[in-house]
């Protein structure tokens, strides 16, 4: 008798259409998990979904505003009906000021309310989606990104440091909430990391973080993703809770 054709993984990854989801993206496609990917760009989206595919993997694109919970929502109503169920979630979404970077007393106090809705309140709405998906299998991975920022406490950076030091937070606190479920949390906090974001700042802060950098290099995005689908793995099923830096030593400094 034939033994049953084991059901592939399914990963749904936020923010996935450039950069660090990207990378994350393909990572778990290599390891032969079907995607869901979640970003505003749809672009960016069908590029990725065509990596994946080469793969030999499904991809399902879902152009979805992660400040917001109906589109959220909509999204994953659209995961449960292709795949029935998410084995992994991974909150990847989330972004710095920027441009709009300054000391917290003059800053547009707006942004900052963008800051905690990207980076934080989007992790608690993608988790409050999936959730229910995992628990009625009894197992499941959440993987959060966080930021060394939280940590380290970088300049022109409160509201993000803040936002991302609430993600490591909730990540704590939810670990022991899921654990008896059978689903682990965890997060990671790069550093800096060669993105399209980082490419678009002046070369003067790209060399400043570079000497910042124990290092003295820029993290891929595939230093993220290893780090993500560790943590995704079955070898990672004790470890629920977990804070990991990946920042080429910053956090020594």
């Amino acid at each position: 008798m034939t033994a049953p054709e084991k059901q592939r993984r399914v990963a749904v990854v936020t923010g996935a259409a450039n950069g660090i989801g990207r990378a994350i993206a393909l990572r778990f496609a290599r390891e032969g998990a079907d995607l869901a990917l979640l970003d505003i760009d749809e672009a960016g989206l069908a590029a990725v979904a065509k990596e994946v595919e080469a793969l030999s993997c499904d991809a399902l694109l879902l152009r979805t505003d992660m400040t917001d919970r109906t589109s959220i929502s909509e999204a994953f109503a659209q995961v449960a009906e292709k795949f029935g169920n998410a084995d992994v979630l991974v909150n990847n979404v989330g972004q710095s000021a920027r441009e709009r970077a300054a000391s917290f007393w003059e800053a547009d106090p707006e942004v900052a309310d963008f800051l905690v809705r990207i980076c934080l309140h989007s992790t608690m709405d993608a988790c409050r989606e999936a959730i229910p998906i995992m628990r009625s299998t009894g197992a499941g991975r959440i993987v959060n990104i966080a930021s060394d920022s939280a940590f380290i406490g970088s300049k022109s950076a409160s509201a993000y440091a803040g936002a991302k030091a609430g993600v490591i937070g909730f990540t704590r606190s939810l670990s022991r909430e899921l654990a008896e479920f059978g689903i682990t949390v965890n997060a990671i906090a790069p550093g800096y990391i060669r993105t399209r974001a980082m490419d678009q700042l002046p070369q003067r802060f790209v060399e400043q973080a570079i000497a910042e950098t124990p290092m003295r290099r820029l993290g891929a995005p595939e230093d993220i993703a290893h780090a993500v689908v560790y943590f995704a793995s079955e070898e990672a099923g004790f470890v629920t809770g977990q804070t990991l830096i990946v920042n080429g030593g910053r956090w020594m400094n």
